[in-house]
């Protein structure tokens, strides 16, 4: 019986998704993230969440327990980045040609949503402190708190080494709401421990709310573009049409789009039209260059056309990608 040498749909897929000379460098997917990082803040923000439930209750402390409600929010944070990364990993597939690099995104999106709930449910319970004070036990408060501090410190360090994912800024954003809400804590509880003025607990607890606000609405605006497939910041795309249509041999641009296939990696896709359809291999090479040389764009599709007499385009037999 003949042995079928045919290819799997796996390995024709693989075929498919493969990057030949000439085409853009990128991978759709990120191999070599190591999820080391937020695998080590993860267990240490879940030993000390548990930690400061505990005591934020017994001491009826807000900013103690707004500060373990932080925490509790960053476990889960933390693991969803932690899940988001593993996905990310993920190669192309034939459902899923683009890759998995948009989870993070999403993930980051989904903190951030869940940090303005935070932020809402911490305000809402300092304003009711603040018009009815309750007894809070400040020595028990200044000494989980300094404990907190220098947990969130070490958890701070540790994400701040991986500066390139979305997802991991936005677990960062989390861990250094917890810092503030720790050096908070620490400043409600010693006040409350030598003068007894017990309102500090719920100011400082909304002083910290609004300073993390900024930076969780900033998460939010820029995972919410990238997921829109907006234009990336960095990129002018007005600049980049001019570009184009000031290259030798090219008369017009339309139907052009710009956004992020994953995050940092931009492409471009658009419609150009040629006086000569013959010059289409060396505009396509001044374009390329020009493209990564001055706006980082490598993965590049476009169509040439050349416009007849009747007004309607003749276009080429084959687009073409880089």
């Amino acid at each position: 019986m003949p042995h079928d040498t045919s290819p799997t749909p796996v390995e024709k897929g693989q075929h498919l998704h493969a990057h030949r000379h000439g085409d853009a460098e990128h991978q759709h997917y990120f191999a070599d993230r190591s999820q080391s990082v937020l695998a080590w803040a993860l267990g240490l923000t879940l030993f000390f969440a548990a930690i400061e439930v505990i005591f934020g209750v017994l001491s009826n402390s807000l900013a103690l327990i707004s500060d373990a409600g932080h925490m509790v929010t960053d476990s889960a944070a933390l693991g969803l980045a932690l899940l988001a990364q593993l996905i990310a990993k993920r190669p192309p597939t034939a459902k899923h040609t683009f890759g998995f690099g948009r989870s993070e995104a999403l993930a980051a999106f989904v903190n951030g949503l869940v940090m303005l709930g935070v932020i809402v449910w911490i305000s809402f319970e300092a304003l009711q402190r603040l018009a009815t004070p309750e007894k809070v036990q400040g020595g028990v408060v200044m000494v989980v708190a300094t404990i907190g501090l220098f947990i969130n410190i070490i958890v701070a360090w540790v994400l701040s080494h991986d500066k390139e994912s979305m997802n991991t800024k936005a677990a960062l954003i989390h861990v250094m709401g917890d810092l503030l809400g720790s050096v908070a804590a620490i400043i409600s509880g010693a006040i409350i421990y030598y003068t007894g003025w017990m309102p500090i607990d719920p100011i400082l607890s909304i002083f910290v709310s609004l300073l993390i606000l900024k930076s969780t609405i900033g998460v939010l605006k820029e995972s919410f573009h990238f997921l829109m497939k907006g234009v990336p910041t960095h990129i002018d795309f007005l600049q980049i049409g001019t570009d184009l249509e000031t290259t030798a041999g090219v008369a017009s641009v339309h139907d052009l789009h710009i956004w992020e296939m994953s995050p940092g990696q931009p492409a471009l896709i658009g419609h150009l039209e040629i006086d000569d359809l013959s010059a289409w291999p060396r505009i396509l090479e001044s374009i390329k260059k020009m493209l990564l040389e001055k706006h980082g764009i490598d993965h590049i599709t476009l169509q040439p056309e050349v416009l007849r007499e009747e007004n309607d385009y003749e276009s080429a037999s084959c687009n073409s990608e880089h």
